[in-house]
């Protein structure tokens, strides 16, 4: 199999996952929309986007699939199954819905938008966005104020899909420090080789620098 991937938040969160089950997958830098690549992927993936497996005679696109994929082929618990399968999907639903979409608003201003030369940060969005941060935390630091990761005593999927933008709070500036308990978390995730580094060894260019604006 093959994954094809950029630096962006929802290849990186595939990436660290292939990496953290060891997969046994090679893996592709790879450019969808750039000018020129839109014939070579459409069949893989019609949103043009990564990440996306590849097997023979297949493709698997959107990074929570690639995930489940990986992790039953691995044979790993990382992936919950059984009684805990339905409190991972729980986690993984509300942490797009809320946390993550709350982090990505933010990024998206702050990050996104100043690498790729997308226009000026809206600071009503990044108001938006910070005060949806807060509802989420505030919700999820005492879920995490009594244990080590969401989904019973050992790390699972929903921890690194929660996680998906934090990688990028140095662009994004969250108040990661107003929830000592989300902190605690999140630097638990940062000591694993594969979160923090998913693309130690690997062809991967960097992401363009974030212009700051003047």
């Amino acid at each position: 199999m093959k994954l094809l991937f950029s630096r962006n938040p929802n290849p990186r969160l595939a990436v660290a996952t292939a990496r953290y089950l060891k997969a046994e997958v090679a893996f592709e830098f790879a450019s969808p929309m750039a000018p020129g690549q839109a014939e070579r992927y459409q069949a893989l993936n019609p949103n043009l986007t990564v990440p996306i497996l590849v097997g023979p005679g297949w493709s698997l696109w959107e990074a929570d699939a690639i995930a489940c994929r990986l992790s039953r082929d691995a044979g790993s618990d990382f992936w919950r199954g059984g009684d805990d399968e339905p409190d991972m999907i729980r986690w993984i639903s509300w942490g797009k819905e809320r946390f993550a979409f709350a982090c990505d608003m933010v990024h998206f201003e702050r990050g996104t938008k100043q690498r790729y030369g997308l226009g000026p940060i809206d600071q009503a969005l990044v108001e938006e966005g910070l005060r949806q941060f807060h509802k989420a935390a505030a919700v999820l630091a005492p879920e995490l104020a009594g244990r080590e990761w969401l989904v019973g005593n050992s790390i699972s999927y929903a921890d690194f899909r929660m996680a998906t933008f934090l990688p990028f709070n140095d662009v994004a500036g969250l108040p990661l420090d107003d929830y000592p308990s989300i902190r605690r978390w999140y630097g638990r995730l940062e000591a694993i080789d594969a979160w923090r580094d998913p693309f130690q060894g690997l062809e991967a260019p960097q992401l363009p620098l974030v212009k700051i604006e003047a």
